[in-house]
């Protein structure tokens, strides 16, 4: 019978429900507006629901964003990280089960008078065999689940943390791709320059050697080669340098087999990217969602702080056998049990609780401003990234026709001053003009798909 009792008791304490001290949540107000001003139709497709792969077509920078997600090292603490909060959640759920353990003893006595049990002088045998409840808290106000939930809310932020990181690394690749390109397209229009100006100072110097042209002019000119040859050198750093960046992000050294890149001007990242509305950043930034994971486990964590107030019942118990003899260890007059609920209620703790408590209520308070924060940034990077996509394809067909007039204006005052109706002056300006023109187009266009691998960035990115 009182087996009978312990055992309603104990299914009656594993059973119970818990009532939850955390406040209901409520996710705070948007402060976001509708749509964007740089996209009010708003609605549509968003980028984040293409996949990497869509928007960056060259073959290229996919094989090298393929390296970097098998092997950069801080994507693979990403996900570490995430492996050890998961595994901290596990901790904290299985505080919800009880847990039960098996215990076999055997224990000697002896002593001066006549062992009753073993009949030899001076010991006594005692051997048990019980399977253990340790302290099982019974979780009537919800301390216990509401560690849980927190565990888990923070299991989730460090998911959203792992997949912010595979952006953050896409993106990176990308722009470093960008960086690399550009650099190298700088580097080949350095040594195009040279060569031009090289002609230059062979014909100046031809024209110096029959006295047409002074000294002066032979001196220009060959300042001239020793820019170009000086701005070589300089771009071979920046190629090597861009180079090395990537490599650290791909997390090996560059592969000689890669595929023949698109040029530039073929658009390695789409230039046009899908923004859709504003709320749609509640779901697709992994930032976001994180912070706002956050703000849950901070919610939890307040009904934990409030349930300490309370009584914490705790069951400890036992069940098994004991005998003196081995052979009749398991026979039903050996029978063993034990049942011990403890109640512990705080009485004075020098104000640790109240402390706590508003210990909790202040994190959720900065967990709500960093929600609100995140969404802030998130809908300023967003809309920075319209204001590039709207203004630079305008923006580069204007710089287009600057190359070209500076390229025309360079050749005629070539042939001018072959023919001596120019001075060397107004040739240098104008190989100068066409120079600047030429390195500001590529300038442009580096920003202009920096600016789209941004977008893409702060829409959310794209699984693969």
């Amino acid at each position: 019978m009182r087996t009978y009792r312990l055992t309603i008791l104990l299914a009656m304490a594993f059973t119970a429900t818990a009532c939850s001290m955390a406040p209901t949540y409520t996710r705070p107000d948007s402060p976001l507006p509708l749509v964007y001003a740089q996209h009010p139709g708003g609605g549509g497709d968003n980028a984040a629901t293409l996949g990497w792969h869509e928007v960056m077509p060259d073959p290229r920078l996919r094989a090298l964003v393929d390296l970097a997600l098998k092997n950069n090292r801080d994507l693979k603490l990403a996900v570490l990280n995430a492996e050890a909060v998961h595994s901290q959640f596990r901790v904290e759920r299985s505080a919800r089960l009880p847990s039960l353990g098996a215990n076999s003893q055997l224990q000697r006595t002896g002593g001066a008078g006549q062992s009753s049990l073993q009949g030899m002088p001076g010991r006594m045998d005692q051997r048990t065999a019980t399977l253990d409840l340790a302290a099982y808290e019974v979780d009537l106000f919800g301390r216990v689940k509401s560690l849980s939930d927190a565990a888990w809310e923070r299991y989730l932020s460090s998911e959203e943390g792992t997949r912010s990181a595979r952006i953050a690394l896409v993106a990176g690749v990308a722009q470093a791709y960008v960086e690399q390109r550009v650099a190298t397209e700088q580097l080949d229009l350095a040594r195009r320059t040279l060569t031009d100006w090289q002609e230059s100072l062979r014909i100046t110097r031809a024209l110096h050697g029959a006295d047409q042209v002074g000294g002066i002019d032979l001196a220009q000119a060959q300042g001239q080669v020793d820019q170009a040859e000086a701005d070589i050198s300089a771009r071979e750093r920046e190629v090597a340098q861009a180079d090395n960046a990537l490599a650290l992000l791909v997390g090996a050294a560059l592969p000689t087999d890669l595929p023949a890149p698109l040029a530039l001007d073929a658009s390695p990242v789409l230039t046009t990217l899908p923004a859709g509305l504003p709320s749609d950043l509640l779901v697709h930034r992994p930032d976001v969602a994180q912070a706002e994971h956050d703000l849950k486990a901070a919610n939890a964590d307040i009904g934990a702080a409030r349930a300490a107030f309370f009584p914490r019942i705790t069951l400890t118990g036992s069940y098994g056998f004991g005998s003196g003899q081995l052979s009749d260890l398991f026979k039903g007059a050996s029978k063993t049990w034990s049942f011990t609920p403890q109640i512990s209620q705080p009485i004075f703790q020098g104000g640790k609780l109240r402390a706590e408590l508003r210990l909790a209520e202040i994190r959720k308070s900065s967990a709500v401003v960093g929600y609100e924060k995140a969404l802030q940034v998130a809908f300023r990077e967003v809309s920075d990234g319209l204001a590039g996509q709207a203004t630079y394809g305008g923006q580069l067909d204007a710089q287009r026709r600057v190359v070209d007039s500076a390229t025309r204006r360079a050749k005629l005052s070539g042939l001018r001053y072959e023919a001596g109706q120019d001075s060397r002056l107004e040739l240098l300006d104008a190989q100068r003009q066409r120079y600047a023109a030429e390195q500001s187009l590529l300038d442009l266009r580096r920003a202009a798909l920096t600016n789209t691998v941004n977008l893409y960035k702060a829409l959310g990115g794209g699984e693969a």
